[in-house]
């Protein structure tokens, strides 16, 4: 098999490497992924410290949240064709050297705008490998149950980062508070070595990515999966963002004890990240989005309910859970909806305008929080707003069509039921990718 139209020799993009060599490429690739959802992590819950040290506002030390989701979205639109006119291999180890670049200045600058601009750049170089790591992957394992495996071990790692960088964060702030922006310089460095090793040689532009179609930005069934997509990462973002805040100069919690206490929120997604796909071929698309929806809005509005106590167990833990609820239901499946009723040709382009979609929920929805955090005194304004945004969610589910299940113009036989099942099943392989 070749690909791009490059040579079928050893180490060109298209061929397959074998046993040991395919296996350490997707650890390299996994790898990367797992360092990209740390790095969002991470900051997380070093805010109040960073903010503290450098003498940033709320409003501003948000940035280093949104500004990495900024520099995410903002890139992903042109990195599938970046990796396409200087090939995949360059893309990614371009994309490695300067992320690890950035975080070293970034990890030793006394200047706020440089610190911002470093994560804005770290978000760029994210929105390069993490598609260009499915990319090699579609490519280096052969397609069914060995491609599906390395996606889903690929996407486990994406999940297991949030997790591991809540962690990782309150054990380096112990030191100092610029390690949580310095470590992932070595990690990268050593990552790229290896990559250089395990990745395979393309043509560069003999390949050309999917062009954006105009009459994508008017399918519907796309646009609401977008936005219902966007109202649950701005949801989660803008949570995260006031309990943060509240856990730690409120209630006086260590950063320990925050990123304990914020596990809830991130470790069922990625225990079940695996069998996403087999949520969605059991019960389709629209009963996971309606729940999924209706979850965070739920623990939303019980943190409103209850904020005046500010108890972790009876108002934060709840609407945690049920954030994270929404995230486990749904996430999945909105990815799949969004590209149901495109064309194969289509989707190329269809899933980074997708994913564009989802980061400016958290883009928006970040910089809302930290002014109402900041001029208003307590947290009810903040809150208000974070269900509100919640509810677009849950009018949004509602109003979303259900996935068509053959393509237009294919009279149903009486295999149809089987047919469906494949039809999902190839879905839910790309929901897994996204």
């Amino acid at each position: 098999m070749t690909a791009s139209g490059t040579a079928n020799t050893p180490g060109a993009a298209g061929s397959a490497p074998g046993g040991a060599q395919q296996w350490g490429l997707l650890c390299v690739l996994s790898g990367n992924m797992l360092l990209d959802a740390v790095e969002v992590s991470v900051v997380l819950v070093a805010l109040p410290t960073i903010g503290e040290a450098m003498d940033m506002s709320l409003p501003a030390v948000q940035w280093l949240m949104s500004g990495f989701a900024l520099g995410f979205g903002a890139l992903l639109l042109l990195g599938n064709r970046i990796a396409a006119l200087c090939g995949r291999r360059r893309a990614y180890l371009g994309a490695m050297a300067v992320f690890a670049l950035a975080s070293v200045i970034g990890g030793v600058t006394d200047s706020e705008s440089l610190l911002i601009a470093t994560r804005v750049v770290k978000g760029c170089c994210a929105a390069l490998t993490a598609p260009t790591g499915l990319a090699i992957i579609s490519t280096a394992f052969r397609d069914g149950p060995q491609q599906r495996k390395a996606v889903s071990v690929y996407s486990m790692f994406g999940a297991t980062g949030f997790t591991a960088g809540l962690l990782l964060s309150a054990a380096l702030l112990e030191s100092s508070w610029r390690w949580t922006l310095l470590f992932p310089a070595p990690l990268a460095l050593a990552l790229l070595v290896f990559a250089t090793r395990m990745i395979p040689h393309d043509s560069g532009a003999a390949g050309r990515a999917p062009r954006l179609n105009p009459g994508l930005l008017r399918d519907g069934r796309l646009l609401r999966s977008a936005v219902g997509a966007a109202t649950l990462n701005g949801t989660y973002a803008g949570l995260l963002l006031l309990i943060t805040f509240q856990l730690q100069q409120r209630l006086g919690w260590s950063p320990w004890q925050c990123a304990l206490g914020l596990l809830p929120a991130c470790v069922p997604l990625m225990v079940t990240v695996p069998f996403a796909g087999r949520l969605v071929a059991r019960w389709g698309t629209g009963l996971p989005i309606a729940l999924g929806a209706l979850a965070p809005f739920l623990g939303c509005a019980v943190f409103l309910w209850r904020a005046p106590t500010e108890a972790y167990w009876s108002a934060v833990l709840p609407a945690l859970v049920l954030v994270e609820a929404g995230f486990v239901l749904s996430f999945a499946a909105l990815n799949i909806q969004a590209t149901a009723g495109i064309p194969a040709a289509e989707r190329g382009a269809a899933v980074p305008l997708y994913q564009t979609g989802v980061q400016l929920g958290g883009v928006v929805t970040l910089p809302l929080v930290a002014l109402l955090l900041t001029e208003y005194e307590g947290y009810r304004p903040a809150l208000v707003l974070v269900t509100s945004i919640s509810a677009v969610g849950v009018l949004t589910a509602f109003t979303v069509p259900r996935a068509r299940l053959h393509p237009p113009g294919r009279v149903p036989t009486k295999n149809t039921g089987e047919e469906h099942r494949r039809e999902f099943g190839r879905s839910a392989d790309e929901g897994e990718r996204g």
